[in-house]
């Protein structure tokens, strides 16, 4: 059957009837909200290129945590900045480093908050890369180094975990990272603490903010490396196929607006939760568009972050969490959908 006995519009005659019928629905439970955490006292500095996002000092985080709270947030992860940085990136793997300091600290004021450590060090070398620098020994090119980098990612992952962190996310694209941090985690008693591997992380020209952010950007080369070609989505599947091998409890697609595909691609090639990092310049060219009154940036937010989902995640990381949350439950409570 078809047109007139087919009317596909009858179903979108009212705000009621939509609702009723809607195929995919955000919820602040899908959300995770990612907090920088840096060194000094009484810092609330908002990050230039990521308007509405700030550095705390650990005086201050205490306010930023009962924001998401009370906003109903699940989850957050953590990013820390070290006052300092050393070549092995030390600071990341120390028990009294930012991040376990941050971990420890939220915990104690909200035990049920999931809290996220991101498992990296990037933002604690000193040239800014994300494993150890080995100089080749013909060329003298210097070269990531991956397996000796594992060790340092599993004594940080071990640290984290023993500061309280609830899910591990290693975020180093090293070849057999997960395998070597389940190992790390078991070995040391924890073999309920999840991993969210960032599965399929893309060499990506979205991560600039961040880098602002994080104080991490590399110092000589690129990441092109070890992150994965932004052409390539096969790749992306054998990726995700090692991580499930090695024990991953979810997988990550980073970015998530110009691969959704491969969110899809996930979702319906494996059984484990999907999640999405909807990354920083994803979020700062909002930002910057609705500051010049270009763009609707609730609406533009509420149907991107739906997108996401639609696509096959199943939680999505993102610096809009508070205000998505908000927008969510006035939704519920008959406001603009």
């Amino acid at each position: 059957m078809t047109f007139p006995i087919v009317r596909h519009r009858r179903l979108r005659r009212t705000t009621a009837l939509r609702n009723m019928v809607r195929e995919t629905v955000l919820t602040v439970n899908d959300l995770i909200y990612p907090i920088f955490v840096t060194y000094g006292d009484n810092v609330k500095e908002e990050i230039p290129s990521m308007p509405g996002v700030f550095h705390f000092s650990l005086d201050r985080l205490e306010e930023e945590i009962r924001e998401v709270v009370d906003a109903g947030i699940p989850a957050v992860l953590l990013f820390g900045v070290p006052e300092t940085k050393d070549a092995e990136g030390s600071s990341a793997y120390d028990a009294d480093g930012i991040v376990q300091r941050a971990i420890r600290a939220v915990k104690a004021q909200a035990p049920e908050l999931v809290v996220i450590a991101d498992t990296c060090l990037c933002q604690f070398t000193d040239h800014g890369h994300c494993g150890l620098i080995h100089h080749h020994p013909v060329t003298g090119a210097a070269e990531i180094a991956n397996d000796p980098s594992l060790e340092l990612l599993v004594k940080t992952a071990v640290s984290q975990a023993e500061a309280g962190a609830d899910i591990i996310a290693p975020s180093n694209m090293m070849d057999g990272f997960v395998a070597a941090i389940r190992q790390g985690l078991d070995e040391a008693g924890f073999e309920n603490v999840p991993i969210m591997s960032y599965s399929v992380k893309y060499a990506s020209a979205f991560y600039g903010p961040f880098r602002d952010a994080a104080h991490s950007a590399p110092q000589f080369g690129d990441r092109k490396t070890y992150q994965m070609d932004p052409g390539n989505v096969r790749e992306a599947l054998r990726e995700a196929e090692s991580d499930v091998a090695e024990g991953a409890d979810m997988l990550m697609v980073k970015p998530a607006l110009a691969y959704m595909d491969v969110i899809r691609l996930l979702k319906e090639q494996f059984d484990l939760p999907v999640v999405a990092y909807n990354v920083s310049a994803e979020y700062s060219m909002v930002k910057a568009a609705a500051a010049n009154g270009w763009i609707d940036e609730r609406a533009i937010v509420m149907e991107t972050l739906t997108g996401m989902k639609r696509a096959g995640a199943d939680l999505i990381i993102t610096y809009h969490a508070k205000d998505a949350a908000k927008w969510v439950r006035e939704g519920l409570a008959g406001g603009r959908a």
